[in-house]
């Protein structure tokens, strides 16, 4: 084994009782026990265990919750011994990422979280959209493709996620002209994502300004391992950075598959996804260079554990 990172998962990872398995182990369930003090909202706690579905959904809910979550499940593996030399976050999984980066307290990055997906909601709410997910076409063509569409209003490239694997984002109408021009162009599968909005596209400016005073007024310290920032790919330098970083985000393209190049590429063999769901473990599955390990369920958790202590 060589060098150790943990990936956090973002917006779509959630599920109703994704805490259940983290309950048997008493530093996660303490800090699952402060979720209303760190998020401010008297209902989030009941939603993650109880639903229903479509609320937790809602971004304004789903940030926090998927935060919480994370960072319950962080704490876990570090009171195992296991400790990363370095990490990445998947858009809302940067704040989880920068936590376990000894960058941002838990406390911060939930309340942060919490008014990230407040904002994000108000924007989904002025500015209705959506998002889609073209599989088996290149960046290029998918690009050339988006340039097209956004003569019809505002829609562009979200996330690039692996190689056959982007997200496009934007309005109703040039988000769906540009999903059946990329079907007729060759794409393998074209599919509309269940989000409340149109993540990480120009529509989410009026967020990204009302994230500016929160970010720069809450406490950041310098890392204590490397992340590596979704909006540049590489490693983030420092505080300031940090927090720009983050505000940038709200608008800019996730460039997941460069960042985990960037990683194997410095040595990072062994990948563990830290939170709910699995999608960051698949999107590394093909790599036979990396062994990945979850933490989605009682049986994954335990066998993270098992292996890497």
């Amino acid at each position: 084994m060589g060098r150790i990172a943990f990936l956090f998962p973002g917006q779509a990872s959630q599920a109703v009782g994704m805490q259940a398995h983290l309950e048997d182990y008493p530093e996660a369930a303490e800090f699952l026990d402060k979720t209303y003090e760190f998020s401010g909202l008297h209902d989030l706690t009941s939603i993650i265990s109880q639903g229903p579905p479509e609320k937790l959904t809602q971004t304004n809910y789903a940030q926090p919750a998927i935060t919480m979550v994370s960072i319950a499940t962080l704490r876990i593996l570090q009171v195992a011994g296991i400790q990363p030399e370095g990490t990445a976050g998947h858009s809302l999984g940067e704040y989880s990422a920068l936590v376990a980066a000894g960058i941002l307290m838990p406390e911060t990055a939930v309340r942060l979280t919490r008014i990230r997906g407040e904002l994000m909601q108000k924007c989904a709410d002025m500015y209705p959209g959506g998002m889609q997910a073209i599989l088996g076409m290149d960046l290029d063509k998918v690009t050339e493709i988006v340039n097209e569409a956004s003569a019809k209003g505002p829609v562009g490239v979200a996330n690039m996620n692996s190689t056959g694997q982007v997200v496009i984002s934007g309005a109703k109408a040039p988000l769906e002209y540009a999903g059946k021009l990329c079907a007729e162009q060759g794409a393998r599968r074209v599919i509309p994502l269940k989000v409340s909005g149109a993540w990480h596209s120009p529509l989410m400016e009026d967020a990204a300004r009302g994230l500016e005073d929160p970010v720069r007024e809450a406490a950041f310290f310098d890392p204590g391992i490397p992340v590596v920032a979704n909006v540049t790919a590489n490693y983030i330098t420092g505080v300031e950075e940090s927090r720009e970083l983050l505000i940038r985000q709200v608008t800019s393209p996730v460039l997941w598959a460069d960042s985990m190049k960037l990683m194997v590429e410095n040595g990072f063999d062994t990948f563990v996804e830290v939170g709910p769901g699995r999608v960051l473990q698949g999107l590394l599955a093909r790599n036979r260079d990396v062994t990945v390990y979850g933490t989605h369920d009682a049986d994954a958790l335990k066998k993270t554990l098992d292996e890497l202590t």
